[in-house]
């Protein structure tokens, strides 16, 4: 479904993502992980055409114009919301943009999912961070994309959203979409996702499902101890521990 090679993004002269390639097929949860600053988040932007970039991304084989950004959504990591409009009119904004009609059933069942119906007329400015989140996911949701891309998608999110949202990705790839999913939860990334890359410093230093990232990092460990392994944090983490 979704192909990069050789994605560069710099910002003036620090090179945040660094040539990589990967590949999401359809059907399957790609994690992308990496320490903080390691390249996620620009790697992401550039998918949806939020920053420039070198290199080649196409969506079932095509480069991803405005036409193709309709089968794309995507769940920032800093909120991209018009505070100043209520969410019901911010729904009605996304499903003019994307000339979503009969988008009233839609947006009806993915409130009541998340449980915002009682916020539906505040201004979003006076909404908790949670909420914020929801009506942002209920945003990237609205139009059934086949591609979701999704950065920290559950920061903010209570256990009875997170749940919905995980089962709803679970659906989501069962039906033939794809996600990729940024995340620092390595408990969750360990249950959600098919294939995993980890980045650092810009580059896929790691690329494979959860047995082959073990190999890698020749360890029968959990995905966090393979992530700490491969990162080079493990070291830093036992010499820290030592002097506690």
């Amino acid at each position: 479904m979704l192909t990069i090679n050789d994605l560069t993004v710099k910002y003036g002269d620090k090179i945040a993502v660094d040539s990589i390639s990967l590949k999401v097929r359809e059907g399957e949860v790609f994690g992308l992980l990496g320490p903080n600053g390691a390249g996620k988040t620009s790697t992401l932007k550039a998918i949806v055409g939020l920053v420039p970039y070198q290199g080649e991304i196409r969506l079932f084989g095509k480069p991803i114009d405005v036409k193709a950004k309709n089968l794309i959504g995507y769940v920032p990591e800093e909120f991209m919301l018009l505070e100043s409009l209520t969410p019901k009119e911010f729904f009605e904004f996304i499903a003019s943009v994307r000339r979503i009609e009969n988008v009233n059933d839609r947006v009806e069942k993915l409130v009541k999912a998340f449980g915002i119906k009682q916020y539906l007329e505040t201004p979003i400015t006076a909404l908790s961070m949670g909420t914020k989140q929801k009506v942002t996911i209920i945003s990237a949701l609205l139009h059934d994309p086949p591609l979701l891309i999704l950065d920290e998608p559950l920061n903010g999110l209570d256990a009875k959203s997170s749940k919905i949202l995980k089962e709803i990705i679970a659906k989501h790839v069962k039906r033939g979409g794809a996600v990729v999913f940024s995340t620092h939860i390595m408990e969750i990334a360990e249950k959600l996702c098919d294939e995993i890359a980890v980045i650092n410093h810009g580059k896929i230093i790691a690329k494979g499902s959860i047995e082959e990232l073990r190999e890698i990092a020749l360890t029968d460990g959990s995905l966090e101890e393979i992530f700490l392994k491969l990162t080079g944090q493990m070291e830093e983490i036992d010499e820290i521990l030592r002097v506690l």
